[in-house]
């Protein structure tokens, strides 16, 4: 394990990632994020206000310039690895692969791209932030360049954002939008499991009547997600069981809620 001392004073002002919806106030610190958020790397921190920050609050107007240049020529590796060079952050090894990783991103298409992005941010939690990202792709989505199944994907994913912060009418019509795509099975497992989260029994019955779906499969669907479901009571019975206390584990849940849902704009 390696460790990195702050070598430059703290900023007096900080710099805001909206991606993350952070502060960050030393050079140190962009690096952390710059190294472990590699899927996150876009046009809030690729741009002139990092390079005047760099300038203004450390002084580091030769680090300015030569992030400038990579502005202008467009290069998004000239842009970062200089900031990691600045005070040695990565050895020689990780920074050929952390080069080699962002180079693999760069080459994908936009859409592509952003949908890495989004899908990093549903690992991390941040499911408001994610769904923005899928519908910023779904907005200017190009079927000339990328397949009908990799947007059902994004709409699909979206759904599970969705449902994560227990929307599920919305998860539901994102669900549909993947089916109407791709017309797979487990498409329209997803959108019939979400439908009984809001539906009443009768709507819900009258909505598979009008899919037209077959009865047996409908049947099968229904019981894998009772045992899914049953296998999600088990484990969060089991995490409530491993909690030190009620009051600190709500606390956490707030929190962690509160992440989920933090404001996109900054």
């Amino acid at each position: 394990m390696s460790y990195h001392l702050c070598r430059l004073p703290m900023a007096e002002h900080p710099y805001y990632i909206r991606s993350i919806s952070t502060s960050i106030y030393s050079l140190e610190e962009l690096c952390y994020y710059l190294h472990h958020n590699v899927y996150l790397i876009d046009e809030t921190l690729v741009n002139e206000q990092l390079c005047d920050w760099l300038r203004d609050e450390f002084g580091l107007t030769r680090l300015y310039r030569t992030l400038y240049d990579a502005l202008e020529h467009r290069n998004v590796a000239d842009f970062i690895l200089p900031i990691f060079r600045e005070i040695g952050y990565l050895r020689p090894e990780e920074m050929k692969s952390y080069q080699d990783e962002l180079g693999r991103i760069q080459v994908k298409p936009e859409d592509e791209r952003q949908k890495m992005k989004a899908d990093y941010l549903v690992r991390s939690g941040m499911y408001d932030h994610a769904i923005g990202e899928y519908f910023q792709i779904l907005d200017r989505q190009d079927s000339g360049r990328l397949s009908a199944q990799f947007y059902a994907q994004v709409w699909s994913n979206a759904g599970c954002a969705f449902a994560r912060l227990f929307e599920f009418e919305a998860a539901a019509g994102c669900f549909f939008r993947s089916w109407k795509l791709v017309r797979t099975k487990e498409a329209l497992r997803k959108y019939v499991s979400a439908l009984p989260m809001f539906l009443s029994q009768e709507a819900y019955e009258e909505r598979l009547k009008e899919l037209g779906a077959d009865q047996q499969l409908i049947s099968r669907m229904q019981e894998y997600n009772v045992h899914i479901l049953q296998k999600a009571q088990k484990e969060s019975s089991r995490i409530r069981r491993e909690q030190t206390g009620d009051g600190e584990a709500l606390e956490g849940l707030k929190a962690e809620y509160r992440r989920s849902v933090c404001s996109k704009g900054a």
